[in-house]
């Protein structure tokens, strides 16, 4: 198949490097010329502007938008529209507000897939977890590619129709907020606690055969193992928090109550403006590198 592919940061690199690495063939786009020139030495077919990828895509256009939640994706569809169609299917693998997902569902002239993600950049080797929303037949049509950037087939599915993948991964986001925060305040006690204790073979304890045991908690392993039992200078500040306050909106709406993603959302907001530099949001500041490569905030 071949795919045309648009923003070329860590997360759509990956697509472009998993897809590739399947067989399939890539036109690749960025706004920043060396990321487009990077991708071009991996094998990809290198486009200097929208028009130029939507001309070399040919008649039925399969594109993957990887660019940043918000007005950048409805930026990226207003250029791409006059080259649109029925026949054509667009991906977008950002984090969407699932209702602007629906909206762009109903005003796209090709069928548009919402694509919740999954994984960060450690799935550039072990693929992603892919929560698909749109028309059947689209999905079914990318199922190649969905297979190449995601673990296999077992890594994908089709949720529903417009904006239930990104629904899907909006309450991800919530129920991964509860957890690090669980993970976060287990360790502070641990750390606060009476016994002088390793946390780094805790984590590696807990994570071979506890009921606990989990992908985050190999994260907390590793970050003992690299910061020190105590995280060293490691910020209490807790960075992003969309996705989260969609989830607890959404919640309201449909009057489920959410308490532990709430708190969880409280305690994010609360590390904006520290009083007591709590372990627990150190702790959780700390994962999001292991994830996400997101910038660890340090003192």
């Amino acid at each position: 198949m071949q795919l045309g592919v648009i923003g070329l940061g860590r997360m759509g690199r990956i697509v472009v490097d998993r897809t590739l690495g399947a067989g399939h063939d890539i036109v690749a786009y960025d706004v920043a010329e060396e990321a487009v020139e990077s991708a071009a030495k991996a094998g990809a077919e290198p486009a200097d502007s929208v028009a130029d990828l939507a001309e070399k895509l040919g008649e039925e256009k399969r594109i993957w938008l990887m660019v940043p939640a918000g007005e950048p994706v409805d930026a990226a569809l207003e250029d791409l529209e006059p080259y649109l169609d029925g026949d054509d299917v667009v991906v977008d693998g950002g984090n969407s507000y699932f209702e602007d997902s629906v909206r762009r569902g109903e005003t796209t002239s090709a069928a548009y897939l919402d694509c919740g993600t999954s994984g960060g950049p450690a799935g550039a080797e072990l693929g992603f977890s892919l929560m698909v929303g749109g028309p059947e037949w689209a999905y079914e049509e990318l199922t190649p590619v969905f297979d190449a950037v995601a673990t296999g087939p077992d890594g994908h599915d089709r949720m529903g129709e417009s904006g239930s993948g990104h629904y899907v991964k909006m309450v991800h986001n919530g129920v991964e907020y509860a957890l690090m925060q669980t993970y976060g305040e287990g360790f502070e006690l641990l750390h606060e606690g009476r016994y002088d204790l390793d946390l780094e073979a805790v984590a590696r304890t807990w994570n071979n055969g506890a009921v606990i045991r989990s992908w985050l908690l190999e994260l907390c392993e590793e970050a003992f193992r690299e910061e020190g039992t105590d995280l060293g200078d490691v910020a209490d500040h807790i960075a992003g928090g969309s996705t989260g306050t969609w989830t607890v909106q959404e919640a309201l709406e449909q009057e489920v109550p959410v308490p532990l993603i709430y708190e969880a959302l409280s305690e994010r907001f609360g590390s904006r403006a520290p009083e007591d530099g709590r372990f627990s949001r150190r702790l959780a500041n700390r994962l999001r590198y292991g994830f996400g490569r997101h910038e660890v905030k340090r003192d």
